[in-house]
């Protein structure tokens, strides 16, 4: 879409606001608007401003004037507002010398995708997350002088089957049990539908929707995999329709990695190739079916695992799921089909488009943007200097014994450590000036600083506040 039809769209769709969009530091979608009498094509040049040193990580109060510049391939309406408002999504500019923001996460990941086509090795990185979420009915929690505490609820945890509800009719899942029965046992497949067609009505293709593992409403609806940033771009949609439309029926959905104890948590495994004018660069007649391109792909990530973990598991809560022997895969390596490995090569089809590989350690508690960087440029190292990934391990990794593990790394096993290896690790980062210094510095202390304890430095006790509206 060119900005005159931005223009024609809003004017066709009678919108009233415009909702612009862009991504804090940590995470967060943030958004102001403005009336749509305002949507003039110099928008698109010249920009709207915005105080910058209310957003985390950004900007110091002396200097705290920015720019949004909309993006007009975002263009949407919302599908919820009272009053017809059309959205974009923003880059973030600095007013006086008109340059791009380095720590606008959009930014940096527009510049790992230039960083891509820079090295010649392809011109195209697809991701395609598969963000696990959680549905409950009811959501607590507190945290003062003198008391703490969070309460979760769900009419589908298994916890409520003694519950008097005039009457139980029961069908509540088990612990692990919820992967996937019909209804009535699955209470939310006409929410994860609604879900659905909401995200397609706003241009975003969806593959499947179903029950997780957990009892308790978690859920996990697929989107087909499109480019680095435009999925980085749809993941906030996806997040924001999810919330929105539990929200509607009198219910709250979060994506928290590890919202309840003894029963999974919800991960984010992310699908990733590599193209080169239009064709697929992992298939090949190695391991698994992948080019050795692939391959060493899968050794950069393997090699920078431990630093792109602050990245891509970048909360305290992101370790109660990083557990070792648990359902979440901490040990760093790669196998066929195999769930339990860090990497997993998806077996499904022969076709050469369908060849990825997925790294299953993250958790939608990351910046996509900066996440999705993170992996590319590490996947990209490991393709420059042929990292060698090792033998694969084609064995349930649960079942092993220690011994039987020796020699396999595995992802940090807190926030502090996961910070202190991307402090010791980020060379790679850097390639391309895709993440600079300052971005590098400014990720280690905001974690550090807001939510790590500083005396302990153990996980920051106000935990469920600072997480749950992931």
């Amino acid at each position: 879409m060119t900005p005159q039809k931005v223009l024609e769209y809003a004017k066709k769709n009678n919108a009233k606001m415009l909702d612009l969009r862009f991504m804090d530091f940590p995470g967060l979608w943030q958004h102001f608007s403005v009336p749509i009498s305002r949507l003039e094509l110099s928008v698109f040049e010249e920009g709207l401003g915005f105080d910058g040193s209310s957003i985390r990580g950004w900007q110091a109060i002396h200097a705290s004037d920015m720019l949004v510049l909309p993006d007009p391939e975002t263009a949407v309406m919302d599908p919820f507002t009272e009053h017809p408002t059309l959205i974009m999504n923003c880059n973030i500019v600095d007013p006086i010398t008109k340059e791009r923001y380095s720590r606008d996460p959009r930014y940096i990941a527009h510049k790992a995708e230039a960083y891509l086509k820079s090295t010649g090795i392809g011109d195209t990185a697809y991701f395609g997350p598969e963000a696990e979420f959680f549905i409950f009915n009811d959501v607590r929690y507190d945290q003062n002088q003198h008391c703490g505490y969070y309460f979760l609820d769900s009419d589908e945890g298994i916890w409520n089957s003694g519950r008097d509800e005039k009457p139980n009719l029961g069908y509540k899942p088990r612990y692990k049990e919820g992967y996937f029965p019909v209804p009535p046992t699955d209470k939310y497949q006409d929410i994860r539908t609604e879900m659905s067609l909401v995200l397609e009505q706003m241009g975003i293709e969806i593959e499947a929707q179903h029950h997780e593992v957990a009892t308790a409403g978690q859920a996990e609806i697929d989107m087909k995999f499109a480019p680095l940033s435009r999925m980085a771009d749809q993941l906030l949609r996806f997040k924001y329709v999810v919330k929105n439309v539990a929200y509607k029926h009198g219910m709250t959905a979060t994506f928290m990695p590890k919202p309840i104890f003894g029963d999974n948590g919800s991960g984010m495994h992310v699908h990733q190739s590599i193209w080169k004018e239009g064709k697929p660069l992992f298939s090949g007649n190695g391991y698994g079916g992948l080019s050795d391109m692939a391959l060493h792909y899968i050794g950069g990530i393997l090699k920078h695992a431990a630093s792109l973990v602050a990245l891509t598991n970048p909360t305290t809560n992101s370790f109660k799921r990083l557990v070792p022997g648990y359902e979440a895969p901490v040990n760093l390596a790669y196998s066929c089909r195999n769930r339990s490995a860090a990497i997993r090569i998806p077996m499904y089809s022969a076709n050469p488009k369908a060849k990825r590989v997925e790294v299953r350690f993250p958790d939608a508690s990351c910046n996509p943007y900066l996440a999705f960087s993170a992996m590319l440029m590490a996947g990209l190292d490991g393709i420059e200097n042929k990292v060698d990934p090792g033998d694969p391990l084609d064995k349930n990794i649960y079942d092993l014994a220690p011994e039987e593990l020796a020699g396999v790394p595995s992802v940090p096993g807190s926030l502090d450590a996961a910070m202190k290896a991307l402090e010791e690790d980020h060379e790679y980062l850097l390639k391309g000036d895709v993440f600079t210094q300052d971005v590098i510095d400014t990720w280690i202390s905001y974690k550090q600083e807001n939510e790590i304890d500083p005396v302990r430095m153990r996980p920051h006790p106000y935990e469920f506040y600072l997480y749950y509206d992931i």
